[in-house]
């Protein structure tokens, strides 16, 4: 008992640690913006010889400090390691991984470093932000050979403010990314897609007034479709400042002043607002403006709650018709680079008639999201816990709660987002439910607008499915993966046996489901890895889970086929996961084909 309660006063401590933490800044891509993307020098560093010395210190915790890639500015690049120099390094492209642009590193997990020279010119009085995008897993930063700081999380965006480091004219960027597992991060050893590494997305240095717009929040009052509520947060805690904020379209014009922190918090009336919905995914402008910066954005506005075992949307009934969607681009190797690939999968989606995507297994692309709004898909939003994390490491914890907190913050203000989701697949234990009731207990105080739920596992007995994890309790929508006819239950046809035993009276939406093909492979309905499987596989599943009280949604397993070092079959798979309804060359599989009918029928059904 005793140790129960330590771990979660440990829980809580860590909660407020990560709380005190700069969260990055709002909106990124509506600041002044200098791209640091394209071609970076890179040197591949197993033994990690550019930042340890011969007896493993790190040459930052030296002397003199001098050393290793990082400490160059006064060599013009040169290292003193004599067996390297930036300068002779072939190049990698940014943002990307580097996996898929170097055939030497397909498989490579370890460190990598990065540099890019680049020229600024500065402006007295700004404020200068070094921004990434993502880069997996842990970063070390310096800047003109000075160390900035260091980033744990492949997936999520952070930042340094870098005026006094920067000079006038050329400066140089060096990155040491490294994307070795280990048990005590987020994610942990063991998982079922790439392990991309590198700096996956987008690097900017933004131009900013020295009070400068951090942060905001815009979006309908909890529990309200006609109240506009929210904050906006200056960089400067100053008091009295003038911020304007107007949604034209809206009829609103609101005039507010800062308090001591720096921040001016809102709720107001609204007199007419079109809701967001898949069919119509309205976006408003929205344009705050102070004295030294203007900042626009685009924003939609919706409800999401539930009552008993419905989902409401705007008030209405809503079934999630849906899939799951890695980040990955199956036609050309690699993370999701470009606005295109992102767009590609979402209206692959939308080709199969869902109204909701499953980003799985992290955090995605922030543009992604954006798209999502415009092209009025509802997202599942998740991090990377997943499988069988330390769950009594308090560094863990603070590793994943950091991680959800970031995700909320850069993507509160986007209507698409209606689920945050705290986990796949957690085995049950006491340390786990402590582990995933904070992390749930800190979403919703990070957002109480929004849902919250987790994909969690199943247990059978005989042929009762039941779904009885305790965590449950504290989730706003039940969810869970279920195999059954692939991993379990014999054949496709078994599933008519069985039966699902839920504890909760709440909405139910399948997380997971699904089974291997390789397109273009055929057999009957019981030939494994044919499409007939997968069709047959597809047909049974459809109908067993609709037979399930109170189901609101599903997200079957996957949108198309992915890569994986975990799938080895030499003919079948080749490091891919075959569970996509699109092959990896984008040719729709036959279960395709059933999934859309269903869809099609649903959608009558709740219209």
């Amino acid at each position: 008992m005793l140790k129960n309660i330590a771990f979660v006063v440990l829980f809580l401590l860590a909660s407020v640690t990560v709380k005190g933490q700069s969260e990055p800044i709002q909106h990124i891509l509506g600041r002044n913006l200098l791209s640091l993307n394209g071609s970076w020098q890179y040197i591949i560093d197993p033994y990690e010889m550019g930042f340890y010395d011969y007896r493993h210190e790190p040459f930052e915790n030296s002397a003199s400090g001098k050393g290793g890639f990082y400490d160059d500015r006064k060599q013009r690049d040169k290292t003193e390691l004599i067996e390297y120099s930036f300068d002779d390094s072939p190049s990698l492209q940014v943002p990307g991984d580097w996996n898929s642009q170097a055939e030497k590193l397909a498989l490579y997990e370890g460190t990598v470093w990065y540099r890019k020279k680049f020229s600024v010119h500065l402006t007295p009085g700004n404020k200068y932000l070094l921004y990434f995008g993502a880069a997996n897993y842990e970063a070390h930063v310096y800047l003109n050979g000075k160390k900035l700081g260091m980033h744990k999380g492949g997936f999520t965006p952070f930042q340094f403010e870098v005026g006094s480091q920067l000079v006038d004219g050329e400066n140089s960027l060096v990155v040491k990314v490294d994307n070795n597992r280990a048990q005590d991060e987020i994610p942990t050893i063991n998982t079922d897609w790439w392990n991309y590494g590198g700096l996956t997305r987008d690097v900017y240095l933004a131009t900013l007034p020295a009070g400068y717009i951090q942060d905001y929040k815009i979006q309908l009052a909890p529990g309200s479709g006609n109240r506009l509520e929210g904050y906006i947060q200056l960089a400067d805690s100053i008091v009295n400042e003038v911020v304007t904020l107007s949604i034209p379209e809206a009829g609103i014009q609101l005039a507010l002043k800062t308090d001591p922190q720096g921040r001016a918090s809102f709720s107001h009336p609204l007199k007419k607002i079109h809701y967001w919905t898949p069919d119509m995914p309205k976006l408003y402008d929205v344009q705050i403006k102070t004295a030294e910066e203007e900042l626009r954005d685009r924003i939609g506005f919706r409800t999401i709650v539930t009552k008993g075992q419905d989902i409401l949307l705007n008030g209405q009934s809503l079934f999630l018709r849906g899939v799951s969607i890695h980040d990955e681009n199956p036609l050309i190797p690699g993370r999701l680079r470009s606005e295109g690939d992102m767009r590609m999968l979402l209206q692959w989606a939308k080709d199969m008639g869902c109204n909701y995507v499953r980003l799985a297994h992290y955090p995605h692309n922030e543009k992604m999201i954006r798209l999502a709004d415009e092209m009025g898909l509802l997202v599942w939003a998740e991090i990377p816990v997943y499988w069988t994390i330390s769950w009594e490491n308090v560094a863990t914890y603070q590793n994943a709660a950091k991680q959800l907190s970031d995700l909320v913050s850069r993507d509160k203000n986007r209507a698409s987002v209606i689920i945050w989701s705290v986990g796949n697949e957690t085995p049950l234990s006491g340390a786990r439910y402590n582990f995933m009731s904070s992390l749930a207990k800190l979403a919703r105080s990070k957002d109480n607008s929004r849902l919250i739920s987790a994909a969690l596992e199943v247990h059978r007995d005989g042929y009762k499915v039941i779904v009885n994890d305790s965590l449950g309790e504290l989730l706003d929508v039940v969810s869970f993966n279920e195999y059954g006819g692939w991993y379990w239950g014999g054949v496709p046809e078994e599933l008519r046996k069985y039966q699902v035993e839920i504890a909760y009276d709440k909405p139910v939406v399948i997380s997971e489901f699904g089974g291997d093909a390789l397109a273009g492979f055929h057999g009957d309905e019981h030939t494994r890895w044919s499409e007939e499987y997968q069709e047959s596989l597809y047909i049974h599943q459809l109908d067993f889970l609709s037979g399930i009280k109170g189901l609101r949604g599903m997200t079957p397993w996957v949108l198309v086929d992915f890569r994986s070092p975990r799938r080895q079959h030499p003919y079948f798979q080749d490091f891919w996961n075959r569970k996509g309804l699109y092959a990896s060359s984008g040719e729709k599989k036959k279960a395709f084909y059933i999934l859309k009918a269903y869809y099609d029928r649903i959608r009558k059904k709740y219209h």
